[in-house]
């Protein structure tokens, strides 16, 4: 069975440091630091199989994290 290549998931930086600021804020809920992280370790560039096991996560929930992140910054305007 062959490995389907997901599209990079590439962030700006604006992105990238409020993401970071997300997962290393004291009041931030725990859920929204998990999917900062999420995002974060995608944009590293590892697939989702990878990235769930890095953090422990199932690879569905790192499916439905890329996928929201990647939909929510393709419509938005350039």
């Amino acid at each position: 069975m062959a490995v389907q290549q997901l599209a990079p998931l590439t962030l700006s930086d604006e992105e990238r440091a409020e993401l970071k600021s997300l997962t290393m804020r004291r009041k931030t809920a725990q859920a929204l630091a998990l999917r900062a992280r999420i995002v974060l370790t995608c944009a590293e560039g590892g697939q989702n199989k990878e990235v769930a096991t890095n953090l422990g996560l199932d690879r569905s929930t790192v499916g439905k994290w890329r996928r929201r992140f990647c939909g929510a910054t393709h419509g938005r305007a350039a």
